[in-house]
């Protein structure tokens, strides 16, 4: 139900998807039945594959997460993460309300034992083609040395697994490739980086790193992130004002991934852009597939030591 243009556009997006998915995957939408059942037949659209599962209540942009989870539990996000949390449905995904997905997923399937705090991952186009992946984005705008060690080997098992990156490379966002650079954070987190014998650590990486091929997996807190990820969004839209196109610069267009998945939680989880289309959510909804079929967040627990 969630998204500015929703539920519309999701539903397209479900049409899009079923065409793409194997025929083994089923789409699980968690809504108002009278409303989606309303646009599915303004659409035509009716799939064995495809399913309605009843929320009455829907979330308000607007609203505060927590008092939104508390006050409507019959909406369609603790709705969906009741179903996550059950095995009912093997991933989850919404454009709504940003904050009350995060939230709903510390409050429901919770954060992976071991996890100190979990963050929000995107996906970064990479020149010469593929995608690396920067974290955190947005979840932890302030953080401590340890947590953005923590944040490498979780995007690492991430770009591994989902990205199929054999062996991914990390580096820490700052402001200089010297080790002495940056801030006291970033200087602490660079002294545990370089001991931590899970990842592949190569050391500092500056803004212009993003897309190039020095690092597969970029850390940083979520001010920073989220600060690179807007202005990134914005030189695409100021490029497709001007009538730019580009191979490589689509890319950096959101809908090319669909969404953001949250790491270090018990489940697979992606929050979609408010404005999504139907292309993004037919792409959130391929990603959200692939991380299932990775079992992507089982694998972090492993590398955790966490017994299944």
């Amino acid at each position: 139900m969630g998204g500015d243009y929703g539920p519309l556009n999701n539903i397209k997006g479900v049409q899009l998807a079923v065409e793409e998915l194997p025929d083994d995957i089923s789409i699980v939408m968690v809504g108002h039945r009278g409303k989606l059942e309303k646009i599915m037949g303004e659409l035509d659209f009716n799939s064995p594959r495809v399913e309605i599962y009843h929320a009455e209540d829907e979330i308000p942009m607007g609203v505060h997460p927590t008092k939104a989870l508390t006050k409507m539990p019959n909406a369609s996000i603790p709705v969906g993460y009741g179903l996550l949390k059950s095995g009912q449905v093997e991933a989850f995904t919404s454009c709504g309300n940003t904050g009350a997905m995060h939230v709903g997923a510390m409050f429901s399937i919770r954060a992976i034992e071991g996890v100190i705090r979990p963050g929000i991952a995107s996906l970064v186009p990479k020149e010469h083609g593929g995608y690396g992946v920067m974290m955190d984005v947005g979840a932890n705008p302030d953080c401590k040395a340890d947590v953005l060690v923590q944040f490498a080997e979780i995007a690492s098992i991430y770009a591994q697994h989902v990205l199929k990156i054999e062996n991914p490379t990390v580096g820490l966002i700052n402001l200089g490739e010297e080790e002495q650079k940056g801030t006291l954070l970033t200087q602490s987190a660079h002294q545990l980086l370089k001991i931590n014998k899970r990842i592949k650590f190569i050391g500092n990486i500056e803004g212009r790193d993003l897309f190039n091929d020095k690092a597969d997996v970029m850390i940083c807190d979520g001010f920073v992130g989220n600060v690179l990820v807007k202005f990134a969004e914005s030189i695409y839209e100021m490029l497709q004002k001007r009538g730019y196109r580009d191979e490589f610069f689509d890319t950096m267009d959101y809908r090319s991934v669909g969404g953001s998945p949250i790491l270090g939680i018990n489940g697979n989880v992606i929050i979609g852009h408010g404005v999504s289309d139907a292309d993004a959510v037919k792409n959130m909804l391929l990603q959200s597939s692939r991380m299932a079929e990775t079992g992507v967040y089982k694998r972090i627990k492993e590398n955790l030591g966490v017994n299944l």
